[in-house]
């Protein structure tokens, strides 16, 4: 547990700021932190104390003297701190360290499953339940994820399309574009956002304009020191690692899946006529492919 919250302060401006009173062994751990955090940040205390020449106890000691209970919670915060700050160029590194050779399929497919299992703890049940609640009685249906949470902001909308019939997708290449879509916000409405490191402005402003009109914002991100955090009213938090210049975004969508099926779950009749319809529509023109007709065709 950390003693001092790396919300309440930059990590890294913090370790500049106390590089006068650390020993000379902690600042040799600072100076390489803040010349590479980019790679301090997945670090274990062994290679760190490695890499700067001390000994892992010193490094364990230069975690406590930043506030922190230990090591681990130490990272935890510098990694979540960093997220937001690394280049594209970085991130490749940072892949090749998590990665690494061998079975790359083994360790992605783990390292993913981690994040999901990590999530299960971070996402408040309070704080689920009204953004289900929220969602279920709104008048409009605002959906914003920019760039690589655009994927998952299309998947979100596409269901919750099939349930309501005030959804709206957000999309424009610029947040002028987008408030224009949503001027007529007001405090009826819900809007939710996805943003994952590294952060996406055009979201962050798009959700501002959304909580001066009134209206209840839900975020779908990493941490409380994600922008979007302190300004939505409900927070579902999901761990999302760099894998490289790719982002894990396979337990930001199982947050979704369950969202879904509980916003599901208080609308059985919607769905069940929505869905009733929709199979005779697709029977009717044939847009699934019936395996059994296919192979006597052949």
């Amino acid at each position: 547990m950390c003693l001092v919250s790396a919300v309440e302060k930059d990590i890294l401006k913090e370790i500049s700021n106390r590089m006068p009173v650390f020993s000379k062994g902690q600042r040799k751990i600072a100076k390489f932190i803040l010349d590479h955090y980019d790679e301090a940040a997945y670090m274990n205390a062994s290679m760190l104390g490695s890499v700067t020449g001390v000994s892992e106890s010193t490094v364990v000691r230069f975690a406590t003297a930043l506030g922190f209970q230990g090591y681990p919670d130490f990272l935890r915060e510098l990694n979540d701190a960093v997220k937001s700050k690394l280049t594209s160029v970085q991130r490749v590194g940072v892949g090749s360290m998590m990665v690494g050779e061998g079975d790359v399929v083994k360790k992605v497919m783990r390292l993913d499953a981690d994040c999901v299992n990590k999530s299960v703890s971070l996402v408040n049940r309070e704080d689920f339940s009204d953004a289900v609640a929220s969602i279920s009685k709104a008048n409009h249906i605002y959906i914003i994820g920019a760039r690589s949470s655009s994927a998952l902001a299309v998947f979100l909308n596409y269901y919750l399309s099939m349930m309501f019939k005030n959804v709206k997708l957000l999309m424009g290449s610029s947040s002028g574009e987008i408030l224009e879509q949503i001027h007529a916000i007001d405090e009826g409405d819900v809007i939710i956002g996805i943003s994952f490191p590294r952060y996406s402005s055009i979201t962050v402003k798009v959700l501002e304009y959304a909580k001066k009109r009134g209206a209840k914002a839900i975020a779908i991100t990493d941490s409380e020191l994600s922008p979007i955090s302190r300004i939505s009213d409900y927070k579902l938090y999901s761990k999302c690692e760099i894998m490289s210049f790719v982002d894990s975004l396979v337990s930001p969508l199982s947050v979704i899946n369950a969202l879904l099926l509980a916003i599901g779950i208080r609308h059985p009749k919607e769905l069940n006529k929505t869905f009733s319809e929709l199979e005779e529509l697709w029977e009717e023109h044939e847009v699934y492919n019936r395996g059994k007709e296919s192979i006597d065709e052949s």
